[in-house]
């Protein structure tokens, strides 16, 4: 019953055990499915599932017979030219990244927007090469197809190897597709969690930092070899700076001319982007504007600068990966698939919550699988989606992936038609473009002293990602950091939080006991909070800091207690102990015997309750016990364990808890386990947990009312009235005052609770 009064409730309620309140509201057992069950469910078919998987299988038979055409399709052919030309850009751009020509970069930027438009559950993200993962693909290429197997470098040699490093990075995109289907398939979307918010940030951030060095050779014109082994940004470095003298001055003019003014259109459009109508094309127009000054001025014979040179015009036909490739491949395309799924995934999430729709984490390891695997078929390389491409597509008033099949018939006009007039554009150019593209993942350097002000461990993480990624390489940096970042769970949940509760005024409302001066704490109570999982890692922190709660060892007080009964016992058959009616007294000079003497190798007797059955008076340890014999004292004769935070407990741990528990009771203190939650109960009912020592009845619904019995029992147990009313079981209320002040409402046994 809850009667509102003011700003203040007054409930009345019995004190419940679980096992009374499951009694007494009739608690349902329902039927836990097993895993059969749900396999059975899983692969079970009817004209409903199949429907259901059709639909989320093909999302676009969802969204396409309900697009609104007159409202939508102007918005996204602006928005699709828009993000075509970025992508055309953006995929020559980063076809560097990858060590491959830059034509291999609009395959990249066109086959997946197909296949994405089909099975892909995002209206917004805009699908294709990202810079990271085209580092990533290029680090592979690098290590199986290095530089220096160009022999004498001939025009004949370049083009073999351009051709085996094309073939390498289509097998690493193919088999990175294969695993992200397979994932998804397989219904593993959820593995994006692993891979938290500043694991991320930091790892693209030094990603950011290896596609600059990487560019840098590109911006210097200097013949830098590729380094992909741990340290390798280092080496890169020193190669750089031993050949500076050799730095092609028009191609380092180039570079920083674009650099300086793509940064400064960039900032222009954030700072007016509620003003623009669209963002100015700044990639586009200092594109056009680079190729018709190297043409005419003639750049390639005057200055001797890369240029991007003749881009084959149409397809070329699908091919099969190279097995020897996928063999050696293997973790790269591991780390190339979680990565790429967890940058697309996160930018999806971001504008589904805008706009209000939902996105399926597996189906978008399908698309994504199957996006790879068509354009690695294709000699493209590994794709997702790049933010700022993305960001175009979505702020130029894109509605659905109808603006993504715009920006791929851009792609495929260039492809088919205007490539040839890229071909004076310098590779320079490209270069500066791709880090033109870097100033959101650089400017993530911010978030360290944000996340070390929020959330040390946090930024720890983020820290550690990045040194690693930047040190070791990203294939085995991400796995340190994924490591790394679940070692902290780990250690914070091997450390968990362990606190003593006390009473905050006289309510049924119970805090830290440090954090507040009105509290009460009941006498001889101690109650004790763990704020985590219970498991084999921590369960023996759980138990010291438990001890040190109580400030006593339990299987120390039982072992000196039963010391204590065997040196009575044998004073007692000596006749050095007399039993009177006020106690033990010693009539004789008490001999001194050493504990290994009372030991007598029966050790393991020691650990076992105390039995008194056979003394002709029971002993009380609170009082003065003859000479020679001490034992600790212990203060306390409850303790109340808050079980609300701890969300499992496994086997081990479980093992350890019930040893635990029967230390305490074998020294006679109550033991009552709060707020458990649900199925908690039957779970320790199934593993064997109670036994004649450790009950089900400890078990209550809350503190308070673990705390109210408690005092009841002890009021009960001092007071011969209440104790010969629980005798009669009087069915009559009355109401009881604690000698505490808190105030319990007595309905025979168990109690109703004001307060």
């Amino acid at each position: 019953m809850v009667e509102p009064v003011g700003n203040h409730y007054v409930v009345a309620r019995p004190v419940y055990s679980e096992n009374l309140f499951n009694e007494e509201h009739e608690k349902l057992h329902r039927y836990h499915k097993t895993f059969w069950d749900h396999l059975k469910l899983y692969f079970g078919c009817s004209p409903q599932r199949v429907k259901k998987i059709a639909l989320g299988l093909f999302p676009i038979i969802s969204w396409l017979p309900a697009y609104r055409f007159r409202e939508w399709i102007l918005s996204d052919i602006v928005s699709g030219i828009n993000t075509g030309l970025v992508a055309v850009l953006q995929g020559l751009a980063f076809a560097l990244l990858v060590n491959v020509p830059p034509g291999y970069g609009l395959y990249a930027a066109f086959f997946p927007v197909l296949v994405y438009f089909i099975f892909g559950t995002s209206r917004h993200i805009s699908v294709g090469p990202f810079p990271v993962l085209s580092l990533m693909v290029g680090g592979a290429v690098v290590r199986l197809v290095p530089d220096d197997s160009a022999g004498n470098g001939t025009s004949t040699n370049i083009s073999a190897i351009n051709e085996e490093r094309v073939m390498v990075a289509a097998s690493v995109t193919f088999l990175s597709g294969v695993f992200q289907l397979l994932l998804g398939i397989l219904q593993f979307g959820f593995i994006v969690i692993y891979l938290s918010q500043s694991l991320i940030s930091g790892f693209t951030t030094a990603a950011a930092i290896h596609v600059v060095v990487s560019q840098l050779k590109f911006m210097l014109q200097l013949p830098v070899p590729g380094f992909n082994k741990p340290f390798g940004i280092i080496y890169t470095l020193e190669s750089v700076f031993s050949q500076i003298t050799k730095t092609n001055i028009a191609d380092l003019v180039t570079s920083l001319v674009v650099l300086l003014i793509v940064f400064v259109v960039k900032e222009m459009n954030d700072r007016y982007k509620a003003k623009l109508p669209t963002p100015i094309p700044i990639e586009l127009l200092v594109t056009v504007l680079a190729a018709l000054i190297s043409y005419f001025v003639n750049f390639e014979e005057k200055f001797n600068v890369a240029v991007v040179g003749k881009l084959e015009e149409g397809f070329q036909a699908p091919v099969a990966p190279d097995v020897g490739v996928l063999q050696k491949c293997i973790g790269d395309s591991i780390s190339i698939a979680i990565v790429g799924f967890a940058v697309a995934f996160s930018v999806a999430k971001v504008y589904s919550i805008k706009h209000d729709y939902p996105v399926d984490g597996n189906q978008e390891l399908i698309a994504f699988g199957l996006s790879n695997i068509v354009g690695g078929s294709f000699k493209g390389f590994a794709s997702s989606t790049a933010l700022s491409r993305s960001g175009v597509q979505e702020s130029t008033g894109g509605k659905t992936q109808i603006a993504g099949i715009i920006s791929a018939v851009i792609v495929l006009i260039v492809i088919l038609a205007i490539g040839f007039l890229l071909a004076p554009l310098q590779k320079s150019v490209l270069a500066s473009l791709a880090l033109g593209n870097l100033k959101g993942m650089l400017m993530q350097f911010k978030e360290v002293g944000i996340l070390w002000r929020k959330d040390k461990y946090d930024c720890i993480i983020w820290v550690v990602t990045f040194l690693a990624a930047i040190f070791l390489g990203l294939d085995i940096g991400l796995a340190t950091a994924v490591a790394f970042q679940l070692l902290t769970v780990v250690i914070r949940s091997q450390i968990p939080s362990c606190t003593v509760l006390a009473n905050v005024g006289r309510s049924n409302i119970y805090r830290n006991r440090k954090d507040y001066t009105d509290i009460y704490e009941p006498e001889g109570v101690k109650i004790f909070r763990c704020s985590s999982p219970i498991f084999f890692a921590n369960i023996e922190f759980f138990r010291e800091k438990l001890i040190t709660a109580v400030g006593f060892n339990p299987l120390r007080v039982l072992r000196k207690r039963n010391k204590a009964l065997r040196k009575i016992r044998k004073m007692l058959k000596k006749g050095e102990l007399q039993v009177t009616p006020k106690g033990l007294i010693c009539v004789a000079n008490y001999t001194h015997e050493s504990d290994e003497e009372l030991d007598n190798n029966r050790i393991e007797e020691l650990d076992q309750p105390t039995n008194m059955t056979d003394l002709p008076i029971q002993i009380n340890w609170g009082a003065d016990l003859p000479p020679g014999i001490t034992v600790p004292q212990v203060n306390i004769h409850s303790i109340v364990l808050d079980f609300s935070s701890v969300s499992f407990l496994d086997f081990s741990a479980m093992r350890v808890l019930q040893k635990t528990l029967k230390e305490f009771v074998r020294i006679n203190i109550d033991i009552y386990i709060a707020g458990a939650h649900e199925g908690f109960l039957d779970k320790l009912e199934r593993c064997a947990f109670f036994d004649e020592e450790i009950k089900p009845s400890m078990f209550f619904l809350t503190i308070h009312d673990a705390v109210l019995h408690i005092l009841l029992k002890k009021d009960i147990a001092s007071s011969p009235k209440l104790k010969l009313a629980e005798e009669k079981g009087s069915s009559n209320d009355c109401i009881i005052t604690l000698s505490n002040g808190l105030r319990s409402r007595e309905c025979t046994i168990p109690t109703e609770t004001k307060f």
